[in-house]
């Protein structure tokens, strides 16, 4: 009898989309939605196919050969130096710069709890949001956590489609966004679509979650492969429906907003109550997701730096250093320490770290020694390529205009 068709099951792919559709990202396509209309949809698909053609190689590596990114970068650099230059690319990547985003994530959900049911002690509520990403991590195991973030994901992303629905874009013209132009004074919002989907960080959650998660045979690859494809991409249909929400209930009227939560807040006259739940509730599920994912994938990564290697172990540091960056991220945001500089420290890590960080992935995906079968062919280097481009131009103009903006404010 023939071998019956594996059906779809959810994974690290789910978790990369939890990661990437932050407050960041629900923020940058509010804005983009608000001030161009539907003009910048087709930032958001190019994104996220890049997204996937990245993914797609932390994917092979964690299913198919077995390997964390951390572990391979450390594997494939030449010497000592070598290998204190990998280690401390790694650290700068996760330890420092997830901290700093942490902050952000958690102050998101505090702000979707206050769409939904007002401005209130902000200081408990980020102890609040704090405490639950904290419970979430000291679970320690794969499994889990994945259930938890999965329902999460789907919480969020019906909200948002049942607020995109509510404020019923027009279909001709959100197809009119998949052309690819820059409006005017669209540059820094066309960068800071790309920037919060393509996150240095899911690189090293997706490889290490994907050797969890999956065996290392070739149906299980397949799979793998699969389910982050499929996953990636309705999370890019997330993110779409959140710029068509806004472009829709904003634009139209020459509305103007700074955040999701001022959305929430000036549509409710216009389509009800139910509006502001709902991107209320997006918002609190994007904020947990990410507060969730970031400590994640910094637990994973380090872990792969440290010995012993036994589960014991790794369970146990796994707990630790996923709540110091819970608790680091928490007194950021305790410090009242403004977003707008939050912003800015996110947009230099983030521009200066993923070029790099791509650079190493396809150092490390053509290690033909290392990896085997799983090694990059010439199409893969070929896209991974120009998305390591376009990403290393981006990333210098994020930074370029993150030190503008700071030296303005001085």
């Amino acid at each position: 009898m023939p071998e019956r068709k594996r059906r779809f099951r959810t994974g690290p792919g789910t978790l990369v989309a939890a990661a990437f559709i932050g407050p960041g990202t629900v923020t940058a396509c509010t804005l983009a939605g608000a001030n161009f209309g539907f003009a910048l949809i087709w930032a958001l698909v190019f994104a996220t196919i890049s997204t996937v053609i990245l993914q797609d190689m932390s994917a092979r590596l964690g299913a198919g050969a077995r390997l964390g990114l951390g572990e391979a970068l450390l594997k494939s650099a030449p010497g000592s130096l070598g290998t204190a230059i990998a280690a401390g690319l790694i650290l700068a990547a996760l330890a420092i710069g997830n901290a700093a985003y942490e902050s952000g994530n958690i102050v998101g959900g505090v702000l979707g709890i206050e769409a939904i049911a007002g401005e209130g002690a902000r200081r408990a509520l980020i102890l609040t949001i704090a405490l639950v990403a904290g419970a979430i991590l000291l679970i320690g195991r794969y499994k889990p956590i994945e259930r938890i973030l999965v329902a999460l994901v789907l919480l969020m992303s019906g909200a948002f489609l049942l607020a995109a629905i509510l404020t019923r874009p027009d279909p001709l013209n959100l197809l009119s966004g998949l052309w690819p132009i820059i409006p005017e004074n669209g540059l820094l919002t066309t960068i800071a679509l790309i920037g919060t989907t393509i996150v240095p960080y899911n690189l090293f959650l997706h490889a290490a979650a994907a050797r969890q998660r999956w065996n290392d045979d070739p149906a299980s690859v397949t799979e793998a492969r699969r389910e982050a494809a499929v996953s990636i991409a309705l999370g890019g249909v997330v993110s779409i429906l959140i710029l068509s929400a806004a472009a829709a209930s904003l634009f139209a009227r020459g509305i103007e907003v700074s955040s999701a939560r001022d959305m929430a807040l000036t549509i409710e006259p216009a389509f009800g109550p139910a509006a502001r739940y709902l991107i209320g509730a997006g918002l609190l599920g994007a904020g947990l997701t990410s507060a969730v994912t970031a400590p994640m994938a910094t637990a994973y990564a380090l872990n792969e730096l440290l010995p012993p290697k036994t589960t014991a172990s790794q369970t146990r540091r796994f707990r630790i250093i996923s709540i110091s960056i819970v608790a680091i991220g928490a007194a950021i945001a305790l410090s009242g320490v403004k977003a707008v500089s939050l912003i800015l420290i996110a947009q230099a890590a983030n521009g200066i770290l993923l070029p790099v960080i791509a650079v190493f992935l396809l150092y490390v995906m053509n290690r033909r020694s290392l990896l085997g079968k799983m090694a990059n062919g010439p199409m893969a280097n070929f896209a991974g390529v120009i998305v390591v481009l376009i990403a290393a131009l981006l990333g210098a103009r994020g930074v370029l205009r993150a030190i503008e903006t700071g030296l303005a404010t001085l």
